[in-house]
């Protein structure tokens, strides 16, 4: 048996897993409010206990940098220690791995109706991949090919500095930094970022913010109320900001894909994409993707998919620590 979980700042996803016909099978899967409890610990004795279940082998995909198998989780205010979670878990090694690089983990375990592709383009099943995913925050993952599979690595490329690549980006970067001085991909391309976007909008008179809409920001999640309003066409300000968003979003996944000559494709992760993957389809996100110079029509050839799977982190996690304790063959 194993055991997984996808930890986010709003909710932990704990589920166990058996191995059938070397695939893994799911078993049971619970979600726990994070506010509810005081660490990962008390998540993990509470679903074992639940279960009467002893693991065999045990990760946890967590949102941040991963260092000596710990990770800080501001958001939650939490530490997690893998060496605690397998005192806790009863078993010899938790691994303790970043969010995104569980996604990447995940994607050998999808199925195709998991995907939704964006560019077919001509994939290169022994080059790199990446996946980049906005959501709380912006993370970022490669998937180097070792020779006989993808290995995936972490990396904290949303905290790298936000570059804009038209005026009106540049704009924006000037309005954000008399804000926050230094400027991250990140507070562009998240939740937090998308409202930023609006608000640089708004406040530039580029648009008019109706009364419905500012109650609605003020009632509650504001980039939630910013993307409703643009899917449903009822706020031309918020279309913009989301136009401008996807633009940026595009521009940043052909940057990761130069990065790590991604030949092998680029995935689309996170809650964002899946709530406004109709729009990802328009051809504006394409057009940044492929707009990089001398270097555009090697990034044209590139695949590009949305992952529509929003249990591919936990998948993922699973599929990890039955690859590190051999239960499965890469």
């Amino acid at each position: 048996m194993i055991l997984a979980g996808d930890i986010g700042g709003t909710h932990a996803r704990v589920a166990i897993f058996d191995i059938a016909g070397a695939k893994l099978r799911c078993v049971d899967e619970r979600i726990y409010p994070t506010r509810d409890f005081p660490n990962l610990e008390s998540v993990v004795r509470a679903f074992l206990d639940h279960h009467k279940l002893v693991p065999g082998a045990a990760c946890f995909g967590v949102a941040g940098p991963v260092i000596e198998n710990r990770a800080r989780m501001s958001n939650a205010g939490w530490t997690i220690d893998g060496a605690s979670i397998a005192r806790e878990a009863g078993v010899e090694h938790a691994a303790v791995i970043n969010d995104l690089v569980a996604n990447a983990y995940g994607i050998a375990a999808l199925e195709p109706r998991d995907f939704l592709t964006l560019n077919e383009g001509a994939s290169d099943p022994r080059a790199n991949a990446a996946v980049i995913s906005a959501g709380t925050g912006l993370g970022e993952a490669g998937l180097f090919f070792d020779g006989q599979t993808h290995r995936p690595f972490a990396s904290e490329g949303g905290h790298a500095d936000f570059a804009p690549a038209s005026d009106l980006q540049i704009d924006l970067l000037r309005f954000l930094r008399a804000e926050f001085g230094r400027v991250s991909v990140e507070r562009v391309l998240s939740g937090n970022g998308l409202f930023n976007i609006y608000r640089f909008l708004r406040d530039t008179q580029r648009g008019n913010e109706p009364p419905w809409l500012a109650q609605e920001i003020k009632g509650g999640d504001a980039a939630a109320a910013v993307t409703g309003a643009a899917m449903e066409k009822k706020s031309a300000l918020c279309e913009a900001a989301l136009e401008l968003f996807i633009s940026i979003y595009g521009g940043e996944a052909g940057n990761l894909a130069l990065r790590m000559m991604a030949s092998g494709g680029v995935y689309i992760g996170g809650g964002i994409a899946v709530k406004i993957a109709p729009r990802l389809g328009d051809p504006e996100f394409m057009r940044a993707f492929a707009a990089k110079g001398r270097m555009s029509e090697i990034v044209r050839r590139i695949p590009v998919r949305v992952i529509l799977n929003d249990r591919a982190a936990l998948i993922g996690a699973a599929r990890a620590a039955a690859l590190g304790a051999a239960m499965l063959r890469a």
